[in-house]
C-alpha cells in the first residue's frame, strides 16, 4: 500500500493519474500544491488533505472506487475563499474541468462531482462513496481533543476579520447543527471510530462560544 506521505508526493499524483489512464498533469499538480499553501488557509491546508489521505487508506477496500474519492479529496478544497458561498461548487467546477480535459467518462465526472459537493452541506449522501467520502471530511470533528481545539483556533484564523459576536453566533449553530443529528457518522467504521469523541468535542467547542 502506498504510504501516507507518498500521496501527497508528485509519485503518488503520478500513481493516481495511472489509475485512472490519464498523462501526468504535472502542472495540476502544482497548482493544487499552490491551492492548499495560499496565505490564508490556516485549517484547509496540506495538513488537511494528507489526514484525508490518511483516513481513506483505512477505508480504501470498503470504497466502491477509492481512486474517485482520492482525486475528490485533492480537489474538495481547492477553492478556498472564507467569505465565499460557492467555494464547494467552485472546487468541483475545477475538478470537471480536469476530467474533461482528460477524456474521463461521463459517469466518472459526475461521481467526481458529487463526491466534492456532498462536503458543502454535509446532508445524508446516496451513495457508499459519497458516505466515505463525507465521513472523512468530517473525521476532524471525531480527533483528539487537543487536535480539535487546535482545528477551532485554525477555522477562527480563517474568519479573523469576523467581528467575535457574529462568528460565535454562526459556528455555534453550525456545531450544534452536527450536535442534533440522529447521527454524525455515515459509515459503521466512522460511527465506531469517532462518533463519541465528535459529540465530546462539539459539547466542549459550543460551551467555549
Amino acid at each position: 500500500m502506498m504510504t501516507l506521505s507518498s500521496k501527497l508526493d508528485l509519485s503518488g499524483w503520478h500513481g493516481l493519474m495511472k489509475a485512472f489512464g490519464f498523462s501526468e498533469n504535472e502542472i495540476t499538480y502544482d497548482n493544487l500544491i499552490s491551492a492548499y499553501s495560499e496565505k490564508h488557509r490556516a485549517y484547509h491546508t496540506l495538513e488537511h488533505i494528507e489526514a484525508c489521505f490518511r483516513h481513506l487508506d483505512n477505508v480504501a477496500e470498503q470504497a466502491q472506487n477509492s481512486h474517485e474519492i482520492e482525486l475528490a479529496l485533492w480537489f474538495h478544497d481547492a477553492v478556498y475563499k472564507p467569505f465565499s458561498k460557492t467555494n464547494e461548487e467552485d472546487s468541483a467546477k475545477m475538478a470537471v474541468a480536469f476530467l474533461t480535459q482528460n477524456n474521463a467518462a461521463q459517469d466518472v465526472i459526475a461521481r467526481v462531482f458529487n463526491l466534492i459537493m456532498i462536503t458543502k452541506e454535509h446532508h445524508t449522501p446516496k451513495t457508499s462513496d459519497c458516505k466515505l467520502m463525507l465521513d472523512i471530511d468530517l473525521s476532524i470533528l471525531g480527533s483528539k481533543s487537543s487536535i480539535y481545539a487546535q482545528f477551532e483556533k485554525n477555522v477562527r484564523r480563517e474568519y479573523k476579520r469576523v467581528p467575535s459576536f457574529i462568528f460565535n453566533k454562526k459556528r455555534k449553530e453550525i456545531l450544534q447543527g452536527f450536535l442534533g443529528r440522529p447521527r454524525i457518522y455515515q459509515t459503521d467504521y466512522f460511527y465506531n471510530q469517532l462518533e463519541s469523541q465528535a459529540k465530546t468535542n462539539l459539547v466542549w467547542a459550543i460551551g467555549e462560544l
